[in-house]
């Protein structure tokens, strides 16, 4: 049986795989434990009700995903601990779709408690993975490798990638991020707005927006990095804000 037979036949089941490289609102309401900025079937971690909640559409086969996971997300981890934010992950299909769907195929296939476990591993592998991908059959086995120390067997990994129901569902997910409106990744919303990186009228440096206003905080525009300390400064102004801080951060 080939690896990526069904993997590969599950790209071409929609158009809108071609929405992004990496670099509206739908679904159903919440359900028990999602906080009222999640829509049924998200995967979150931390309080549903953390003043803050940032939604984050990704892929695992993105490259500035796998930086931002890697290097900023365990400052987020700290805030997620002490229940002050609640974060939740958009699956797309950006980068190498085959790489995307098999990747969130396998966070899939382990149980559900363990799905950012893998999730993180697949991050940490990535480039790994990509190295191996340029020797012919290589990339199987690393994805091997990673399913069997997530405890899946090698019969379990091959009925996974080939599990249809998955692909289409990582599909159906990655259409339904289009329809949203987000045209590659990482993007991130926090509740409810999106945080974008764009030049101000007149300013010749990027800053960030959320929700279309510029995101002003201790009176200064945020620079458009991302990096620990500037997601640090956003969460905690957003925090601050939460508590019933009268301070604004708008134009």
């Amino acid at each position: 049986m080939k690896f990526t037979r069904r993997v590969f036949s599950a790209v071409a089941v929609s158009a809108a795989l071609m929405v992004g490289a990496c670099g509206g609102n739908g679904g159903g309401a919440p359900s028990a434990g999602q906080s009222s900025f999640e829509r049924a079937g998200d995967r979150g971690l931390g309080r549903a009700d953390a003043p803050v909640t940032m939604i984050e559409y990704a892929s695992v086969a993105c490259g500035h995903c796998a930086l931002f996971h890697n290097e900023v997300f365990p400052t987020l981890e700290e805030y997620i601990e002490a229940g002050q934010l609640r974060f939740v992950l958009r699956e797309m299909i950006t980068g190498s779709p085959q790489f995307a769907i098999a990747g969130f195929s396998l966070a899939h296939c382990v149980p559900e408690d363990q799905y950012f476990d893998m999730v993180d591993l697949l991050f940490q592998q990535q480039g790994a993975i990509f190295q191996a991908a340029q020797t012919r059959g290589s990339a199987r086995n690393q994805y091997l490798a990673i399913a069997r120390s997530m405890g899946l067997s090698e019969d379990d990994f091959v009925a996974c990638l080939n599990n249809e129901d998955i692909n289409q569902s990582i599909v159906e997910a990655h259409d339904q991020a289009a329809a949203d409106g987000i045209d590659g990744t990482p993007r991130f919303i926090f509740n409810g707005e999106m945080l974008e990186s764009r030049r101000a009228p007149g300013d010749s440096e990027y800053t960030y927006f959320l929700g279309g206003r510029q995101l002003i905080i201790n009176g200064e525009p945020v620079p458009g990095l991302v990096d620990a300390e500037t997601f640090s400064l956003i969460i905690d102004h957003l925090i601050e804000q939460a508590g019933g801080s009268t301070e604004e951060g708008g134009e």
